[in-house]
């Protein structure tokens, strides 16, 4: 196995055990509404929410 894939995989299965550890549900106030859901659904959306504004905005200015 290299290195890039030991990585990946170390990262994959600590990201696993953060998102199955994290399963209660929290409240989420977005200006004047608020959402209830689960943190195992809210943490990967705001992983793929912040990576989605770093990617566009470093194609934009690069």
């Amino acid at each position: 196995m290299q290195p890039k894939q030991i990585a990946f995989l170390s990262v994959g299965i600590l990201l696993l055990v953060v998102l199955l550890q994290n399963t209660h549900v929290v409240a989420f106030h977005f200006l004047f509404w608020k959402f209830s859901m689960s943190q195992i659904i809210l943490i990967p959306l705001m992983i793929l929410l912040g990576f989605g504004i770093g990617y566009f905005s470093a194609t934009k200015t690069g």
